[in-house]
Parts: C-alpha cells; structure tokens; sequence
C-alpha cells in the first residue's frame, strides 16, 4: 500500500500575497527525518559491495574510455587522499552556511523555519536520489578512475566502494545547495530581473570547484561530475518552485514496501 502525504495545503487565494513558499511543517519534517534514516540504511550496502578481483583488473582497458573522461586517468597520485579529505570536510560548512544566509536577509528572515525546513527537505531528495534511484551506485558499478592507476596499492584499489564511481554523490549535494540558494533569493528578489541569471552562473562555480576535486582526488571521471551537476542542479530549482505551487490536490510522499523503496508524485482531480 502507497502512503502519499500531501506536502501543501490551501489554495493560492487564501496565502497572503507577500508568502512566497507554502511549507507545511509537520509533513516535510516527517519526510526529513524518514528519509534521513532510509539514507542513513543505504550506506553499509554501497560500502560492502565485492571487491575487485584480479580478473576484472586484467581486463581494465584505458583506451575504451572516451577522450573527455581519460582526462580523470591522468592525475598525479601522491596527494589524492589529501584531496579527497579536502572535498570531505569542505561540504560541511557549505552545507550550514545556507540557513545562517536566510535568517541575515531582510526579505527571508521571516521565513526562515519554513525556507530551511524547505533546504533540509531537498538534501534528505538529493540523498535519496543518490542512494536509490537506478542512476546511482545501488544499481551502478562503475569503476572509480583510482582503479586504473596500477602504482597504487592493491589494497587501495580494490575495495568494493570503489564501484561506485557513476554518478558523483558529493557535486549533486553541492550543487543542489548553490542552485537552491540561487533559486530562493531569485524568487524573493523579483525587482532584480535578468540580474538574478547571474545569482545561476554564480552557483556554478561552487559545483565546478567540487568537481575539480572528485576528479583530482581519484574518485570519479567528468562525466560523473556533469550528471551529479544536472541532479544536483534540478533538485536545487524543482524544490522551491514545487512549494510555489499552492494546491492542496497536489502532494508528494515516500514509500517503502517489499518490492522497493522510492517517492511518489500525485494529482488529485477535483
């Protein structure tokens, strides 16, 4: 049995005209945390996967891979785990400095519960995503570039995480924050126009960043990177505007049941 539980509530002509979002507290709370302890689950699966035998590393071949993800097999190798620490650690503050950012904002400040309850709601989606959906390491065993460079450790190349290159969990989380972020002050800033393109392009550069350095940090290829970008970056934008949209016939849910886990999306006709 499917349990959908509608997020938004009322009609459009009862919300006061300076309300830009409708959150409804309690749903998206409940769908927080549920989905952080579904996500919380998936972590020891993705972690335990096999390791790599030596037979499939005898039959790894470089030159099948396209020319724009053998850049990810060039690296120099000495300070990949540094790297990798510094793409860890630098997704905390990154993370937190949102909200702190909604309640400085004259405009948002008011709303700050709700707008941040909003940012938690997409990250606990992103995370999901991730975790879940065929697109992500559950049902993908993608090689981690780190697998191909024959002068590292045995050890270090062939444990099970390392199928899970496809698709970049890290830029999806960081992107979906600078896009979400860019999303919300666009639509409390409506008298900036054209101007609020350049809050988008903005949020590019954050995502970039994090993806310069999954790459340098042996972890995953481009292409990884660019699809984690476009998740990352549709959850960002879908998030909010799915809260501008003030009907009570629409609702959004999660589920789980023998046969799988996963969200739902319904329309009630009137």
């Amino acid at each position: 049995m499917v349990l959908s539980i509608p997020l938004l509530y009322g009609q459009a002509d009862t919300l006061a005209p300076a309300k830009v979002y409708h959150v409804n507290r309690l749903t998206v709370s409940i769908l927080i945390a549920g989905g952080s302890v579904i996500d919380f689950l998936a972590i020891k699966p993705l972690r335990d996967k096999p390791i790599i035998t030596e037979s499939e590393f005898n039959e790894l071949k470089r030159d099948e891979l396209n020319k724009f993800d053998r850049w990810a097999l060039e690296q120099k190798t000495a300070d990949y785990k540094k790297i990798q620490q510094i793409g860890d650690y630098s997704q905390i503050p990154f993370f937190l400095i949102p909200p702190a950012l909604f309640a400085i904002n004259k405009k948002m400040r008011k709303d700050w519960l709700d707008i941040t309850l909003m940012y938690w709601e997409g990250h606990t989606i992103t995370f999901f995503s991730y975790n879940y959906s065929f697109l992500g390491p559950r049902f993908q065993n993608k090689y981690r570039p780190l697998v191909y460079y024959d002068e590292l450790p045995l050890s270090d190349r062939n444990i099970g995480y390392n199928r899970s290159s496809f698709y970049s969990g890290h830029v999806a989380s960081v992107t979906y924050t600078s896009f979400f972020m860019a999303k919300v002050y666009s639509d409390y800033h409506p008298e900036w126009g054209a101007k609020k393109y350049l809050l988008y392009l903005a949020a590019l550069v954050p995502s970039a960043a994090m993806s310069y350095l999954r790459v340098r940090a042996l972890a995953h290829f481009p292409s990884d990177c660019m699809v984690g970008m476009m998740l990352g970056a549709t959850a960002g934008i879908a998030v909010p505007e799915f809260h501008k949209v003030h009907n009570k016939n629409i609702s959004l849910g999660m589920f789980s049941s023998p046969a799988g886990t996963g969200l739902t999306l319904q329309y009630k006709f009137p």
